[in-house]
């Protein structure tokens, strides 16, 4: 019978991404593996690849299309002698919602079994008033606690009628409050904006998926989150100096070019990875439950692209080499900005670094990214008068500021790890034992 192709999910979190473009066309025979689209999350372009051999029959979502939820059918490959007239109609339209008490025994079959439909389960599924569950993605319930919102009056347009983020976006504010006073305060309507400026003096840019989930998740982290700041200078003539040498001592390639060349970012990199290896109880993540202590120092990277930033992830960081460092980095940023990074290479982390030094900018505060408890913010290097042995000299020098989720790093925690990471930048030959 004809089969399905689903939205597929491309991370854990994801509930919909654009349909970015087909590569095939109907007609085309496929193989298992070909690519048939490209999907657009809210930082990368991900590719769909078939899992049955066959005829695309029917292509059900157009190029271009946003907003496709997980699990939605987007084609239908026709086996050996199957014809078009054989899709039946469920298959051309994506299933509407169905009563609670069906879901269970309504669920599609999923062609995909890597990227099977979201089943019921504790964390999924709570109880209703009159006794039924209700089911609602974590991140859908997180906001409606957030907006106050009752989710047993809200209708789910979601896979088998699960209550999804946008149900819960598209409800209006307040009409269905759990209570008032657990309710956060809602930013002005986008009518009371636009009415501040005269009419034809502005033009109105849609905001793409990127600058959406930006938006929504640094809300969520300040909403969410005790910062707590705090904020160290450290000397870099020692660094510097290191990082002359050992660049001039670089291998070549056959052009004569240097394999790698270590920045600055990739030393600080290396010092706050080794830092969190030296101060263990600040390298953790925060949950109701339990403390996350991790194993090894994960650091992102913020990477400015189009449109907005994304985070890669040096993975094990504390274990690698200057040179491993910036060689990963290196491809992690050419990589980053046409969006073609997996979401397994910018998700998770235990911390982050943030760096504006290239940019000039002296000194700021950056905005934490949960899971992590902690961020570094990097201002630029430059040469300050500083007082040492009761004299005047001159130094190369850089603030940095580290934020912390307070619920898990107070303050002298913090001070303990910044201690770290300033030993490690101003004397770097100890992160070589």
């Amino acid at each position: 019978m004809p089969t399905n192709i689903l939205m597929p999910a491309l991370s854990p979190t994801m509930e919909k991404g654009k349909l970015a473009k087909w590569l095939k066309k109907e007609g085309d025979t496929v193989k298992s593996g070909d690519i048939l689209a490209e999907i657009e999350t809210d930082k990368a372009t991900m590719e769909v690849e078939a899992v049955d051999e066959g005829t695309l029959g029917k292509i059900l979502i157009a190029d271009g299309t946003d907003d496709v939820a997980v699990n939605t059918p987007i084609a239908v490959i026709l086996g050996e002698g199957e014809k078009v007239s054989d899709i039946s109609f469920e298959a051309r339209v994506p299933r509407a919602p169905q009563d609670e008490g069906k879901k269970a025994n309504a669920a599609p079959k999923s062609p995909h079994p890597e990227v099977p439909p979201k089943a019921a389960s504790k964390g999924d599924g709570a109880p209703n008033t009159n006794g039924s569950r209700i089911f609602a993605s974590p991140l859908a319930r997180r906001i409606a606690k957030q907006k106050g919102l009752d989710l047993s009056t809200l209708k789910g347009t979601g896979p088998q009628g699960r209550i999804v983020l946008k149900d819960v976006e598209s409800a209006k504010p307040g009409a269905t409050p759990l209570a008032k006073s657990t309710a956060m305060a809602q930013p002005m309507s986008d009518d009371a904006v636009l009415k501040l400026f005269e009419p034809g003096s502005f033009e109105l840019v849609p905001h793409d998926a990127m600058r959406k989930i930006i938006a929504r998740r640094l809300v969520e982290s300040k909403q969410t989150i005790p910062h707590f700041y705090m904020t160290v200078d450290c000397a870099l003539d020692n660094l510097l100096s290191l990082r002359e040498r050992l660049n001039g001592q670089a291998p070549k390639d056959k052009e004569g070019k240097p394999l790698w060349k270590i920045s600055v970012n990739d030393v600080i990199i290396k010092a706050l990875a080794m830092a969190l290896m030296r101060v263990p109880d600040a390298n953790v993540s925060w949950t109701e439950a339990a403390m996350v202590k991790h194993r090894h120092a994960d650091i992102g990277v913020a990477v400015s692209i189009p449109g907005g930033l994304i985070t890669p992830v040096v993975r094990k960081a504390e274990t690698k080499g200057l040179s491993q460092i910036s060689i990963e980095m290196k491809d992690y940023a050419a990589r980053a900005r046409v969006r073609k990074l997996k979401p397994e290479e910018y998700q998770g982390g235990s911390s982050a670094v943030s760096n504006l030094g290239m940019m000039g900018v002296k000194d700021f505060a950056a905005v934490i990214n949960p899971p992590h408890a902690t961020i570094l913010a990097v201002g630029a290097g430059e040469k300050r008068a500083i007082v040492r042995d009761d004299a005047i000299v001159i130094e190369q020098q850089m603030s940095v500021t580290l934020s912390t989720d307070h619920r898990c790093v107070d303050g002298a925690l913090g001070a303990e790890l910044l201690a770290a990471f300033k030993s490690y930048i101003e004397d770097p030959g100890l992160m070589l034992v």
